[in-house]
């Protein structure tokens, strides 16, 4: 374990990496053998029944039911890529529930938290609103999204979805922030994300490593989150 995170900083029992609806866990890469070598705990849930709706509330169960099974030394580090973001409310909400402490959330190139119930296209218009026209237009012809080919190592980690994914209200957070946040940004598309970071006085670190840094740039990840870890 980094000598960091062991003397200052926050002191995760277990680091729960949380890989985005769109993606399996297999986009995390390298990441989670790379922060073991530093002696930490690990621990990725893997959420493949969350197909139909409720979306979102299949998600968090799921990933509710894995964390209780694996019983993780506490506090918990929940850690959310890409579109997992707006679900660490109601994971962290879950993990409570179950009298098990979450000692903090990070935000890997990931979308914040929003008040209200907003669905993920009220969330674009406010973070990407040059990516709108043309997801509304996919949508109108019956495409689904992502409908790109992933980066040359991660075919078959890309679950897209139709628009009632994206339509669909996510979990409210009323009493969220409950622990100290962080926000890792590896993509350019993220900078609004990382301001809305900023602006609530968490740490946030910018580091130019692609959206999949975890399999494109695992040591430079695992040293930016660790790095981060130090700073919760």
């Amino acid at each position: 374990m980094s000598s960091a995170v062991h003397n200052a900083g926050m002191r995760p029992g277990t680091i729960v990496l949380l890989h985005s609806p769109l993606t399996t866990a297999d986009a995390w890469g390298e990441l989670p053998g790379r922060l073991r070598t530093h002696g930490l705990a690990v621990l990725v849930p893997r959420i493949t029944d969350d197909e139909s709706p409720p979306y979102a509330a299949r998600y968090v169960a799921r990933a509710a039911l894995e964390i209780n099974a694996a019983a993780p030394a506490t506090p918990l580090l929940l850690v959310a890529h890409s579109g997992a973001g707006p679900l660490l409310p109601a994971i962290g909400a879950a993990q409570r529930a179950a009298h098990r402490l979450v000692g903090g959330y990070v935000f890997l190139d990931a979308g914040l938290p929003q008040g209200g119930s907003p669905n993920r296209l009220d969330r674009l218009e406010a973070e990407m609103p040059e990516a709108l026209p043309p997801l509304r237009e996919l949508f109108a012809a019956g495409g689904v999204y992502p409908d790109w080919d992933p980066p040359a190592g991660l075919e078959g980690t890309l679950r897209p979805r139709g628009e009632a994914f994206f339509t669909e209200a996510l979990p409210t957070a009323p009493d969220w922030p409950d622990a100290p946040g962080g926000y890792l940004r590896t993509s350019d598309a993220y900078d609004a994300a990382a301001r809305q970071a900023e602006l609530r006085g968490w740490p946030v670190l910018r580091r130019d490593l692609g959206h999949f840094p975890g399999h494109e740039h695992p040591a430079e990840t695992t040293s930016a989150l660790l790095d981060l870890i130090d700073r919760i």
